[in-house]
């Protein structure tokens, strides 16, 4: 990646842009102020940002708590997967669907404080921060494409495994957040009402159902049912090798600009196999628990190859809607993008494909994929 881009990224990928001043102390205490040297000039960004954000979080809840608290949301979609197995492509295909649909975008969730009433100015002042592509995919991005919920609660309640990206040497103490096992009951209301309150928001901006997408909510089936019982579910899955080379591809080239401890890259291999043992075993523990008619899942490679069909299906298992309508704005979509490449690695070595065999040995035999 080009110095510039490089530049651009490290500040418009910095999901802590969006926290308030109070919170940001908060959130430093807990990690002893340990942010390294080397990131010192990313710690003194969040922290003018935050002063910024508290002025507007303020003036958003004056104009706007009432109605806030006045909106329903309606029965949501989740879109559940592992990190890198294709959750973001499908994602993109069902945020084509505008007329029925609704979903937080890039600039909503890492400003969830104050995006009703900075994010028509701020969405332009600062696009060009934001590089067209991520680093570890090539995929669009920009302030209005589809993202992660996750960020938002992070954000908002300081309760979510990704804070362990910045602060690798509490990343054992972050990681509860995958499943929210053996966490506090007082911990989990901080993450459902942050939950709560931001998808209130969204839904208040567009009136419609909304799409999510976090792959930690994988893990979270049980608690997603407590808060949306009549949510639906869509989850796709991916060969896990492939998931776990293009992991391992992701920590090279995008985590590097949320740091804000050292990490240790030797423990990199161990960490993805571990979380991955963690959301599954979560995952087939918990599947059972979602209506059989509201529950739909689906192939990355099957995705790949039919695309229209595979969607077809999902809207009829899921009932979605009537597909003809939707099918117009995909077959575009999919033009669009006709030309976008893949990353492709080279074949891992033996040790290692032995390794992921027997961790992950559930998802190979679960989804039929040869070891």
């Amino acid at each position: 990646m080009p110095a510039e881009l490089k530049h651009r990224w490290s500040i418009g990928n910095n999901y802590l842009a969006g926290i308030t001043t109070g919170d940001w102390l908060r959130l430093l205490r807990e990690n002893r102020f340990g942010v390294d040297p080397a990131y010192w000039h990313r710690a003194a960004f969040v922290t003018l940002l935050s002063g910024i954000n508290s002025f507007y979080r303020r003036r958003e809840e004056s104009q706007f708590h009432d109605q806030i608290a006045a909106t329903r949301i309606r029965p949501p979609l989740f879109i559940l997967g592992h990190w890198r197995s294709g959750t973001t492509h499908l994602h993109n295909l069902l945020a084509q669907d505008t007329e029925r649909f609704a979903f937080p975008n890039t600039y909503q969730t890492v400003n969830p404080h104050t995006f009703l009433c900075t994010e028509e100015v701020n969405s332009r002042r600062f696009a060009w921060m934001v590089p067209k592509t991520r680093p570890m995919d090539e995929m669009a991005l920009n302030f209005q494409a589809p993202q992660e919920d996750e960020f938002a609660p992070c954000l908002m309640s300081l309760r979510s495994l990704y804070l362990g990206i910045s602060f690798p040497r509490n990343d054992e103490a972050y990681s509860r957040y995958l499943t929210f096992k053996n966490v506090p009951q007082d911990e989990i209301d901080e993450w459902k009402s942050a939950l709560i309150w931001f998808l209130k928001k969204v839904t208040l901006k567009y009136q419609r159902p909304l799409i999510l997408k976090s792959p930690p909510h994988t893990a979270r089936i049980r608690l997603l049912l407590e808060m949306f019982p009549d949510a639906r579910f869509v989850h796709i899955h991916r060969n896990p090798y492939q998931v776990f080379q293009s992991c391992r591809h992701y920590y090279d080239t995008a985590t590097w600009y949320s740091y804000l401890q050292r990490p240790d890259p030797s423990g990199i291999d161990d960490g993805i196999i571990r979380r991955y043992r963690q959301m599954y075993d979560s995952y087939f523990q918990e599947r059972e628990l979602i209506p059989e008619d509201r529950f739909h899942e689906i192939s990355f490679d099957d995705l790949e190859r039919e695309p229209v069909n595979e969607m077809r299906k999902l809207y009829r298992k899921l009932h979605l809607g009537h597909f003809p309508e939707y099918k117009t704005k995909l077959r575009h979509y999919l033009k669009s993008i006709s030309s976008y490449r893949k990353n492709h690695f080279d074949p891992l070595d033996e040790p290692t494909r032995e390794k992921i065999a027997a961790a992950w040995k559930r998802g190979f035999d679960e989804w039929h994929y040869p070891t």
